[in-house]
């Protein structure tokens, strides 16, 4: 059961900034909504569903309507209810605390997941239908949602970082983006970028940890937290990466602070869609935000692999994500499991996840399926090298250790050393991540 001091402690957490699995965080700040499939057929099973992004709702509408096509004998009827973020995760985590009013199926985002794996979780395993799959997936994204074996998540995509290049900015600087291999290959670029253009290489964010810091963290096999969930926030690794974010501002001049904050703000669209920077650092399902803000890219953005740390290095890492799992609640728990298998395990199911929501699917197997490679608008934005570039770095792709407390790794970071060792420059990299580190330490 989840121990009453953690919910007491969740339910003061300041709100964190939601890194949505792509698309727009449509449920962030609007009131509940609700939406019935299936609910005219006779004898249909009703499933409730929660999310906090109303475009996960097209996932599921779609899934639903193709399950009572094939399956007629046993139709559902899907309720599905949208939530603010932080008031669903609040809901689901009383809901589980006082044995009553969870959904079946749920989904939960990633920096909130931890909290329900505390104790026993009150959640269904999904083995029989996440091991079969494995082998052709990218594993370290179901890992992330495991415990002790028990596989409770079904993942949303991959979220694999890339390097967003404007190749108009790039040539014009006279720079094959290719010829970036390492990070030193890019400060390089970046320099000639300055010189020759009226643009920066690069924007480096104070408010969203997730868009630069952690994906370079993670890409060197580095991380917050150990396999023991020790805490490891201010080691060698992680400082070098800071002092680097540093640099690219402060010493080699090749960046500015981001517009806003983060790179999901009005004020950062419009300086990007103006040619003013001439890289974006975050991962696939960021291209949904070029096609809904930044319409004058379109043909200029090219997708590529991040710079490795050193030659042979790991050129990606997985940020962000959602797993939805089936609660303990259901009262129909094999129907809640095979159905959601069927939406997000399945061939199907991940085919759909790049049609419908535009997100790289966790089975690495449909990446070169033909319903995959058909034209659509995120080829015509940005060429038909999508899937090539992440079946390049499909196996580069660390396991993320999460807590309970990496909500506040990220409240440390975004608030005190980002502003401290970034903007202000007030503190080294190393006094800031280990009076970060000691703090959370102290919260054990």
């Amino acid at each position: 059961m989840v121990k009453k001091s953690l919910l007491v402690l969740l339910l003061g957490l300041l709100s964190l900034i939601l890194v949505a699995c792509g698309g727009k965080d449509e449920a962030s700040s609007e009131a509940q909504e609700e939406e019935v499939i299936g609910g005219d057929i006779e004898g249909a099973t009703e499933l409730t569903f929660w999310t906090f992004v109303g475009q996960h709702v097209d996932l599921f509408r779609d899934s639903a309507e193709r399950w009572n096509k094939e399956n007629p004998e046993r139709p559902i009827k899907l309720v599905a209810e949208t939530y603010p973020y932080d008031q669903m995760h609040n809901n689901l985590l009383m809901a589980l605390q006082a044995g009553k009013g969870a959904p079946d199926i749920v989904d939960i985002e990633q920096s909130k997941y931890a909290n329900y794996m505390q104790g026993e979780p009150q959640l269904l395993p999904l083995n029989e239908y996440v091991e079969p799959v494995l082998e052709d997936s990218v594993s370290s994204r179901f890992e992330m949602y495991a415990k002790d074996g028990k596989y409770y998540g079904a993942p949303t995509h991959v979220g694999a970082t890339v390097m967003y290049y404007n190749t108009e900015i790039m040539d014009q600087a006279g720079v094959d983006i290719d010829s970036i291999q390492t990070w030193d290959d890019f400060v390089e670029a970046g320099k000639k970028v300055v010189e020759n253009t009226d643009a920066v290489m690069w924007n480096v964010g104070t408010t969203d940890y997730l868009m630069d810091f952690f994906p370079m963290v993670s890409q060197r096999g580095s991380d917050f937290f150990n396999e023991e969930g020790e805490v490891i926030l201010d080691n060698k690794a992680n400082i070098e990466t800071l002092q680097f974010l540093q640099d690219v501002l402060y010493k080699h001049e090749i960046a500015e602070l981001t517009p806003g904050g983060m790179n999901q703000t009005e004020e950062y669209y419009g300086y990007m869609n103006d040619g003013n920077a001439a890289t974006v650092l975050a991962p696939l399902w960021y291209m949904g935000r070029f096609l809904d803000n930044m319409p004058d890219l379109k043909g200029k953005m090219a997708i590529r692999p991040l710079p490795a740390w050193e030659e042979g290095g790991d050129r990606t890492a997985g940020m962000g994500g959602t797993g939805t799992v089936v609660t303990n609640q259901t009262e129909h728990a094999e129907l809640a499991k095979e159905f959601l298998a069927f939406t997000k395990l399945s061939k199907e199911g991940n085919i759909n996840l790049w049609k419908v929501l535009g997100f790289d699917p966790p089975r690495w197997d449909v990446w070169e399926s033909e319903e995959v490679r058909e034209d659509n608008k995120y080829y015509e934005y940005f060429g038909t090298g999508i899937f090539d570039t992440l079946l390049e770095i499909k196996d580069e792709i660390n396991e993320i250790h999460l807590t309970e407390h990496t909500p506040d790794v990220a409240t440390e970071y975004n608030t005190n050393v980002a502003e401290s060792v970034l903007r202000q420059q007030t503190q080294s990299p190393e006094e800031a991540l280990k009076a970060a580190a000691d703090k959370i330490r102290g919260m054990k």
